[in-house]
């Protein structure tokens, strides 16, 4: 089932999540929905907020890159309940967008490399570290799960510039490929 993105001004973007209990109902659907999602928006990342869950989960994709960048063959996961517990010095700006925030694009600052714990759709549990563009997108997707988008992590002049673009994300005035809510 491909569900509808929750789009900027969305509450539910901004709200806590809670952690995925072992008891959850039909975990694995969810994830292949979100799966399905992802692949439907062209995306390579979404977190359970931007389909209206407040969960510990999201999705990554990184495949559609791997002509460009051949170590992200296979780099599809599921991160359940995860949490970056180290990141790097070094940082690097990159052009960043969202789902969530379609037809919005800035450069933001992350870390390189983090090391993350997490459990996969099995929940089975790792403990890892990722750099480059999946440490990206993990990082992205991560701050969902924190109530984040990643206009907050732009400096408050740049947001101020932006601050109509966001207003109309908000307002429902956008247009994108993809089903939204």
């Amino acid at each position: 089932m491909i569900y509808p993105i929750e789009i900027y001004g969305s509450p539910v973007l901004h709200a806590p999540t809670e952690a995925v209990t072992p008891e959850y109902p039909v975990l694995q659907q969810l994830v292949d929905d979100m799966f399905e999602t992802l692949a439907a928006a062209e995306g390579v990342g979404l977190a359970a907020p931007q389909v209206g869950k407040s969960l510990q989960l999201f999705v990554i994709d990184c495949t559609p890159w791997s002509e460009d960048h051949p170590e992200l063959t296979g780099c599809k996961r599921a991160f359940i309940n995860p949490e970056i517990y180290e990141v790097s010095e070094e940082t690097l700006p990159r052009e960043e967008g969202c789902l969530s925030l379609p037809g919005l694009h800035e450069v933001v600052r992350r870390p390189v490399t983090i090391r993350m714990r997490y459990l996969d759709e099995n929940l089975n549990p790792h403990d890892e570290e990722f750099s480059d563009l999946p440490a990206w997108v993990i990082q992205h997707e991560y701050d969902h799960l924190l109530g984040k988008v990643f206009t907050e992590r732009l400096s408050p002049l740049r947001r101020n510039l932006i601050k109509g673009k966001l207003t109309n994300l908000a307002k429902g005035r956008y247009k994108c490929g993809y089903k939204t809510k």
